[in-house]
C-alpha cells in the first residue's frame, strides 16, 4: 500500500495545476514520500486532460474525469475512494493551499494520534491573504461559527486536510454531502474526535475564478441542517418540530384575525386552526422529516392531521388533570396548560417520527450497520 494518495478536484484549473503537480512532486521526492496523486476533474471544456497527461510523464498523477456528476465534494469522495494511500490529503489546485505543507500533515496524523489533520488558517501561525476584503473574512467567520455545533476546530472548513484510510472506511459509505465543505462532512461522520490544526498561509488563487456563490452558501446551511440530524438525531428533529410549531401560532392568529373581518368566530376559529396545520405539515415534510417527503402526500397528510387531534386530545386531559386534581395548579391554570402543551406536543413529534414521517430504519441502526459491515471487510 501506498503511504500517501492526494487528492484534488479540479473543473476549469488547468493553468494552475501546470504550478501545483510539479511543486507536490518536489515536495513529496524531499521528503522521501511515497504517494501518488489523484486529479478528480469534472469534464472541465479547458486542456486539463492534456496538462495532466504531459505531467504524467514526471509525476505520479492519475486524472479521473468524471462526465455525469459535477461538484467538489462529490469528487473529493470519487478520488477517496479511488486512493490507495494509507493516508488521504485533500488540497485544493487554486495554489490557494501551500504543499510545502503536506509533509508537516502527514507527520502530525501519524505522531499526535490524531483522526483528523487540518491546514488551518485560523491558529496561531495561520493567515489569510492580505486582499480579503472584510465581507470575505465576515462570510468566513460566520460559516466557522455555524460549524460549532460539531466540532471545536478553528478552521472546520478548510479545504487542505488528511485523514487516515481506516477513519474514512468507517462511514465512506453513509456520506452525503451538500457544496464544498467536504472537511467537516469527515469530522463528523467520521467521528473525528482528535482533530490537529496546522497554520498555513493561506493564499488567493493565481489563475481562473472562485467557484464560491450565493447558491453555495444556501447549499452549505443544507449541508448544516443533514449533519445536524446526523448527529443529534431526535434532539434535532425534535427542535426542528418545535420551531415550526411556534411559526403555526403566528399563522393561526394572522389567519384569525384576517378571517374575523369576514365570517362568524367559530368558522374562523375552524380555517385558521385548518391553515396553520397544513402550513406546519408542509414545513416538516419538506424540512423536519425531508426524508420522507418522496412518500404518498395525501397519505401523510391524513395521516399528521389525525397526530395533531391525538396530541390536543392529550394537551386537554393533561390541563384538566392538573388543574383539578392539584390544588397547586388550580390557582394556576395557564402553568397548567403550558404543561398540557408540551405533554401535546410531544405526543405529536412521536406520532409524526415514528408513524406519519416513518423510516423502515432508524438512521442510527442504518449507519451503525453500514459501518460495521465495511470495517468486517477490511479486517
Amino acid at each position: 500500500m501506498l503511504q500517501l494518495s492526494i487528492i484534488v478536484p479540479t473543473y476549469c484549473e488547468a493553468e494552475n495545476l501546470t504550478v501545483l503537480i510539479p511543486r507536490v512532486n518536489r515536495v513529496l521526492t524531499e521528503a522521501e514520500l511515497d504517494a501518488e496523486i489523484i486529479v478528480v476533474d469534472d469534464d472541465s471544456p479547458d486542456e486539463t486532460i492534456q496538462v495532466c497527461e504531459k505531467l504524467a510523464e514526471n509525476c505520479p498523477l492519475r486524472l479521473i474525469t468524471r462526465k455525469n456528476e459535477r461538484g467538489l465534494s462529490t469528487a473529493v469522495i470519487a478520488g477517496l475512494n479511488a486512493a490507495s494511500g494509507g493516508i488521504l490529503l485533500v488540497m485544493d489546485a487554486d495554489l490557494s493551499h501551500p504543499p510545502e505543507k503536506i509533509p508537516e500533515l502527514v507527520s502530525a496524523l501519524n505522531q499526535r494520534q490524531a483522526d483528523f489533520v487540518i491546514g488551518s488558517r485560523y491558529v496561531e501561525g495561520g493567515t489569510t491573504d492580505q486582499s480579503w476584503g472584510w465581507f470575505r473574512k465576515w462570510n468566513s467567520r460566520v460559516a466557522t461559527w455555524l460549524s460549532r455545533p460539531f466540532t471545536s476546530a478553528r478552521d472546520p472548513l478548510a479545504g487542505f486536510f488528511a485523514i487516515k484510510r481506516q477513519t474514512y472506511l468507517k462511514a465512506h459509505q453513509i456520506l452525503n454531502p451538500v457544496g464544498y465543505k467536504i472537511g467537516l462532512e469527515l469530522i463528523v461522520k467520521c467521528r473525528c474526535r482528535n482533530v490537529v490544526e496546522i497554520p498555513i498561509e493561506f493564499t488567493d488563487r493565481v489563475a481562473g475564478s472562485s467557484k464560491l456563490s450565493f447558491k453555495e452558501q444556501l447549499r452549505y446551511l443544507k449541508h448544516l441542517k443533514r449533519l445536524f440530524d446526523f448527529k443529534y438525531q431526535n434532539y434535532a428533529y425534535f427542535t426542528q418540530f418545535a420551531l415550526i410549531g411556534l411559526t403555526g401560532v403566528f399563522v393561526n392568529l394572522q389567519m384569525l384575525a384576517l378571517l374575523s373581518n369576514w365570517m362568524i368566530s367559530p368558522i374562523a376559529v375552524a380555517l385558521a386552526i385548518w391553515t396553520s396545520m397544513s402550513t406546519n405539515f408542509l414545513l416538516n415534510r419538506n424540512i423536519t422529516f425531508s426524508y420522507a417527503r418522496h412518500k404518498p402526500f395525501l397519505k401523510q397528510y391524513l395521516s399528521y392531521c389525525g397526530s395533531c387531534l391525538t396530541g390536543a386530545v392529550f394537551n386537554w386531559l393533561t390541563t384538566m388533570v392538573l388543574s383539578r386534581s392539584f390544588q397547586f395548579f388550580e390557582k394556576r391554570i395557564l402553568l397548567a396548560a403550558f404543561i398540557g402543551i408540551l405533554v401535546g406536543m410531544g405526543f405529536n413529534f412521536l406520532l409524526c417520527r415514528y408513524l406519519v414521517f416513518s423510516k423502515h430504519k432508524p438512521e442510527a441502526e442504518t449507519d451503525t450497520a453500514a459501518t460495521d459491515k465495511e470495517l468486517r471487510r477490511t479486517e
